[in-house]
């Protein structure tokens, strides 16, 4: 991060705060490498705390040099007008991702909006807060096109997936998750839209485990994959993500969809197209849903992937 990177930064944020989002959103994305020397910075606008991270250490004099800068921007008019209460740190590249509070102090739980629709963040506490903001359109997609229908939402992790879905009239939903608390929190995302939860299943299970307990919920008119990259003794993207697809044409009703997900950079979309193909031919290519603007990228195959493919009749 050099001084004119920072800069950079600076009049990003500035713009920003100036005329803040209604919403939650990503406000400055590093990672699509699109600003050199700040390919590991990200800042988020969580409607009233500006949140930026890290995800590589920097030197001691380029971690002053950001300090510095992020509380200058809270001295200025952008900042006063903006109705920000915190500006915080998060140091992603340790292990416990520590929280460091610039501006106001660290909230651990906060409500924000997408959509129209309310969802429960962790902060302080966590690596990730509880929302995927890359995942905003694919979250849209699910709620402008769910009525009416049975889905499936696999590593559902805190439940956005579900939400949308309920919120856009689907029959019933089923998560699927080994993270207990994830889903515990996904329970508490639908209470705060005051969802019935009369039609949502929380599956607390391996999935590989659990092919039983999904199937007998089913068949599903949509199923959403959306996996870690890699989960230590549970999932690797290369050896599971074909496990699962070619168990997908016995979980799907007729006419049935998938929304299939990665967000590897170095995984490519010809990965589950050419991945589907072999295992699942029975499901077609239909489209892959644009991203979010604010998440640019230069390689835009490096980006979230959100690949749809239907059931053949």
């Amino acid at each position: 991060m050099n001084a004119q990177a920072l800069e950079t930064l600076q009049q990003h944020l500035l713009a920003a705060l100036s005329a803040p989002p209604s919403e939650v959103r990503r406000l400055f994305h590093g990672r699509g490498r699109r600003y050199p020397g700040l390919e590991h910075v990200t800042a988020d606008w969580l409607q009233g705390v500006l949140l930026v991270s890290l995800f590589r250490e920097p030197e001691p004099d380029e971690l002053a040099a950001l300090e510095a800068l992020l509380l200058a921007i809270g001295e200025t008019p952008e900042w006063r007008t903006s109705g920000a209460e915190a500006l915080l740190l998060q140091h992603r590249y340790l292990p416990e991702s520590t929280m460091q509070a610039l501006i106001g102090v660290v909230p651990e739980e906060r409500v924000i909006e997408e959509n129209g629709l309310r969802y429960l963040l962790d902060l302080g506490r966590k690596q990730n807060n509880g929302l995927f903001l890359d995942m905003r359109y694919g979250r849209q997609w699910l709620q402008e096109r769910s009525r009416g229908l049975r889905v499936l939402n696999l590593f559902a992790y805190t439940c956005g997936f579900s939400v949308a879905a309920i919120a856009g009239g689907a029959e019933h939903v089923v998560n699927l998750d080994m993270a207990r608390a994830a889903l515990s929190r996904g329970r508490d995302n639908h209470r705060l839209n005051g969802h019935d939860l009369t039609r949502v299943e929380f599956l607390g299970h391996e999935l590989f485990k659990s092919w039983g307990k999904v199937k007998k919920s089913g068949p599903y008119d949509l199923v959403v994959i959306d996996p870690p990259s890699f989960q230590k003794g549970s999932f690797a993207l290369g050896k599971d993500y074909p496990r699962i697809l070619r168990r997908l044409p016995e979980l799907l009703a007729p006419g049935g969809r998938v929304l299939a997900c990665v967000n590897d950079p170095s995984v490519a979309p010809a990965f589950l197209i050419d991945t589907m193909a072999a295992e699942a031919p029975q499901l077609s290519f239909v489209e892959r849903l644009e991203n979010p603007p604010e998440f640019a990228d230069i390689d835009a195959d490096a980006a979230l992937k959100v690949l749809l493919f239907a059931l053949r009749d």
